[in-house]
């Protein structure tokens, strides 16, 4: 902190995850800073930058990091945006620090070293608890999200979620708190859990507290919903998406895929249950889910229409081998694979997350990748200027291009099926 000791007379202290991360050997890529004693007139004289519009947080003259003023908060209305905050220099690091969320990140660091930490964040870290600071924890219903998004991201270091904490999920779950988060901001949360190593812990977590039932009930819903046990001996389907999630971890690291995978199976919770363990259209049905859910979420366009492809054409990709060149190229074009190879590859990667998804079948190879592969690159090279200086026009030039494919596929299907 040697750089900061010429802003006297400032008394600055690094505060939350990046003291929690260096307690826990992480890397470090952000640092929150709280100024203790201060005010707005002493930090704009000293060339800070103020950018702070409830509350007085400024930007560092050279690292252009963010300092905040310690503050106070008190809940004065609904939702996670109904506060009022009161930064002065007399408010305490000790009270700065007692606003925030869980007492792992309500720990600070000195300029000299010393950690304080009042609320037992260390001891915490020590045993693998996450647990709530102070009753305040209730007056933000943001931090069900937040907590289990750490719970994802320390799943690695075998985190549990105080049962007193749990506790204080489930009653802000049952209440309509929940219903105030916009979209965005829930989106923000899960988007974060989708690029951890173990995302579906969020969403287990989610479902203990009731938040899943209230935050996204068609994905909720999964739970409970039978698989035919020959091909899915987990059964349930709920279980199942998780596991599907798992595997697109192992995959990819793109956001795209992985919501892809949480997505694909949402139909099923509107088949009929007379034909139970049995999903007939479910890819289908799940479609409008995913637009709603989107539209909801302010999902990105990108991981959108992946998802609806996921969605509509998985099994198409697990039967590629059953299916008649005719019907292949009619799915490449339904994939749109000529203009977007890259969302192709994407798509095959989240139908190989389902089909080794299921309990048993985790490392099951998975050919059809390479069969799908192989088919598209081929029929790829197939080019209209080659019939065009045939002399063909208009759509006998599609028609030309489409028998070569045919041709192509037939060809190497028959080899395939050789192998």
């Amino acid at each position: 902190m040697s750089k900061f000791r010429n802003l006297n007379p400032l008394n600055v202290f690094l505060v939350g995850g990046a003291v929690r991360d260096q307690l826990l050997n992480r890397e470090v890529y952000d640092h929150d800073w709280v100024v203790v004693g201060s005010t707005v007139d002493e930090m704009l004289a000293l060339g800070f930058t103020q950018v702070g519009k409830d509350f007085p947080v400024f930007l560092h003259p050279e690292t252009k990091e963010e300092y905040a003023l310690a503050r106070t908060e008190r809940k004065d209305g609904t939702g996670y945006t109904g506060f009022i905050c009161h930064a002065d220099e007399n408010v305490s690091l000790e009270e700065d620090l007692l606003r925030r969320d869980l007492t792992i990140n309500a720990m600070a660091l000195s300029s000299t070293g010393e950690i304080i930490d009042p609320y037992g964040g260390k001891k915490d870290i020590e045993n693998r608890v996450l647990r709530h600071v102070s009753s305040a924890f209730s007056e933000d219903p943001l931090r069900v999200l937040r907590v289990a998004r750490f719970a994802s991201r320390f799943h690695q270091y075998n985190f549990n979620i105080a049962p007193e904490t749990m506790t204080i999920m489930q009653e802000i779950s049952e209440s309509d708190e929940l219903l105030t988060l916009s979209g965005e901001r829930i989106w923000q949360e899960m988007s974060r859990s989708l690029a951890q190593s173990h995302p579906e812990i969020f969403f287990t977590t989610l479902r203990e507290c009731g938040a899943l039932k209230k935050l996204w009930p068609e994905l909720n819903a999964l739970w409970g919903i039978p698989n035919p046990e020959q091909h899915h001996p987990e059964i349930c389907s709920g279980i199942h998406t998780m596991m599907v999630l798992q595997q697109s971890v192992k995959l990819s690291n793109k956001l795209s895929v992985r919501f892809a995978a949480l997505c694909h199976d949402l139909g099923k919770t509107l088949t009929n249950q007379n034909s139970y363990p049995k999903h007939i259209g479910h890819e289908q049905l799940g479609l409008p889910l995913i637009e709603k859910v989107c539209q909801k979420f302010k999902v990105p366009n990108k991981a959108k229409s992946l998802a609806l492809k996921v969605c509509q054409f998985h099994l198409h990709c697990h039967r590629a081998f059953e299916l008649k060149p005719q019907t292949i190229l009619s799915l490449f074009n339904k994939l749109d694979v000529w203009r977007k190879p890259d969302e192709f590859e994407d798509f095959l990667l989240a139908c190989q997350a389902d089909a080794t998804g299921r309990l048993g079948f985790e490392n099951t190879p998975y050919p059809q990748v390479k069969y799908l592969q192989n088919l598209y690159q081929q029929t790829s090279q197939v080019k209209p200027t080659e019939f065009v200086e045939q002399g063909l026009k208009g759509i006998k030039i599609k028609e030309a291009i489409n028998e070569r494919k045919l041709n192509i596929m037939t060809e190497l299907k028959k080899s395939f099926a050789k192998e």
